[in-house]
């Protein structure tokens, strides 16, 4: 018995070291499971992110791209009017005379002169490269179209000014598919981590599909957007905005400055917050700038015109909000329908109200037929003279007379948040003494001082592209 009590000991001893060992395996394997690698870890797959991990990889890095939404595109899927870039061969063929210089001047102006003169200048000097490289992996930026706050015309969109964002997307992300760089959907950056001596080392992410990720890389580049979908935020540094709508997509919360931060991170100008005029109430649908580049004009609830329409976004945001009821109609007739594509998703959303005559399109809008027709009367003759009397709009494209007639219903929101990250010309992100933190770079709406205090319409297409390039440029170069 006591014979038998031994070999059952031993027995057990030896299923006990095999279980011990068995777990430690699955531990193990978990381990391995859960820790990834790759030369730079870029945080955001919208165009910005996409656009530095296809020009990391270009660079030979090894590139991961993790993207807390079910899919890739962010808020510049979202984006309709253009791409902005000045001395363009687009704008040649037009007979637009037009430079990086006037760009600038306008940028700094749009911007209340806020702006960080040497990024603006990056940003300017690098449109044409950005526009020329994104048409190269087949995006077709051939159309050129006006932005409120622009001297010319410079904002470029798919042929027949479709919109932009959603064909800069697909352009991004078969190139991404073409070079094989992996993008983990549903896969939210939680840390940004760093080594003993404050290098970047990786980042910390959860992923629906793999659970917790370890992800060890030399570089880490921030592209997560701004913070306009994240209402505490937005009301934190600008109290006023409390209870507006957005235009953004529900994962701009602002992560990746909060993950920047933690390692040091600066920011800047965290109070610029713009207003877009143009949004459908309700809805947070926002009517491309185009629109009224293209020759739509504002009218109040009394049918009439109270602002130059090409001011800037906050001119703009700031007169219809002292409108009744804070909104005002964008008007437009079948020409200007006919001049941009983008005005079609619109219509297939159900957004536009048409008259067939300006008197049927006045009934269904419930503005004054006589004031509507007296004052497009008195527009299209200004049209005609060439001089708007009554506000000064320069751009004077269409008289509007061609029926249909149409009408939205418009009233501003929030749209972007120009302040962010600090960072150089570098796109590398600057702690609070203005030294680089090394491994760390951003680009896109997460960075701040490009735009000022307002941004003019087009350029934050050309920002995620042009400092997209930069970051994953100077990030390859960085880990060689």
């Amino acid at each position: 018995m006591i014979k038998f009590m031994k070999k059952l000991g031993i027995l057990a001893l030896v299923v006990f070291l095999l279980a011990g060992c068995s777990t430690s395996q699955v531990q193990d394997q978990n381990k391995s499971a859960n820790e990834m690698s790759a030369d730079i870890v870029v945080i955001g797959a919208g165009g910005a992110g996409l656009t530095a991990a296809v020009t990391a990889k270009q660079a030979g890095a090894d590139v991961i791209v993790l993207e807390k939404m079910p899919m890739v595109g962010g808020n510049t899927l979202r984006a309709t009017g253009g791409l902005n870039a000045a001395g363009t061969k687009y704008q040649e063929l037009a007979g637009i005379k037009d430079s990086p210089d006037i760009h600038y001047e306008d940028t700094m102006k749009g911007g209340k002169n806020e702006n960080i003169p040497e990024l603006v200048r990056t940003l300017v000097d690098n449109a044409n490269d950005a526009l020329e490289w994104l048409n190269g992996l087949g995006a077709n930026l051939i159309h050129v179209s006006l932005s409120g706050g622009s001297t010319n015309p410079r904002s470029h969109a798919p042929e027949g000014g479709a919109a932009v964002g959603p064909a800069i997307v697909r352009t991004l992300e078969k190139a991404v598919e073409d070079q094989g760089i992996e993008v983990l959907t549903e896969t939210e950056a939680t840390e940004i981590l760093t080594d003993e001596k404050g290098q970047i080392s990786g980042v910390k992410a959860v992923s629906k599909e793999k659970g917790e990720l370890v992800i060890k890389a030399k570089a880490v580049i921030v592209a997560t957007g701004g913070f306009g979908a994240n209402q505490d935020m937005v009301v934190q540094y600008q109290p006023k905005l409390k209870g507006f709508a957005t235009t953004n997509h529900p994962g701009a919360t602002g992560d990746g400055i909060k993950m920047a931060m933690a390692v040091g991170a600066a920011t800047v100008q965290m109070d610029n917050i713009q207003t877009h005029p143009t949004v459908v109430p309700g809805k947070g649908i926002m009517i491309t700038e185009a629109v009224r580049g293209t020759g739509a004009i504002l009218v109040n609830h009394q049918g009439e015109r109270f602002i130059d329409e090409l001011q800037t976004r906050d001119v703009v945001s700031e007169a219809i909000l002292k409108q009744e009821n804070g909104t005002a109609f964008l008007l437009f007739d079948q020409a200007v329908r006919e001049n941009l594509k983008a005005i079609e998703d619109y219509a297939q959303q159900k957004l536009l109200i048409e008259g067939t005559t300006l008197q049927d399109l006045a009934e269904k809008a419930g503005l004054p037929a006589d004031k509507l027709e007296a004052t497009l009367k008195r527009y299209n003759g200004f049209v005609a003279a060439g001089k708007d009397d009554d506000f000064g709009r320069q751009h004077l494209s269409l008289s509007l007379e061609k029926a249909p007639f149409y009408a939205v219903e418009v009233t501003p929101a929030i749209h972007h948040t120009m302040g962010g990250l600090s960072i150089n010309t570098k796109a590398e992100v600057l702690d609070k003494d203005g030294n680089s933190i090394p491994g760390l770079f951003a680009a896109g709406e997460v960075t701040g001082g490009v735009h000022g205090a307002n941004r003019l319409g087009g350029n934050a297409v050309a920002d995620i592209v042009v400092f997209g390039r930069i970051a994953g440029q100077q990030a390859a170069a960085y880990i060689q």
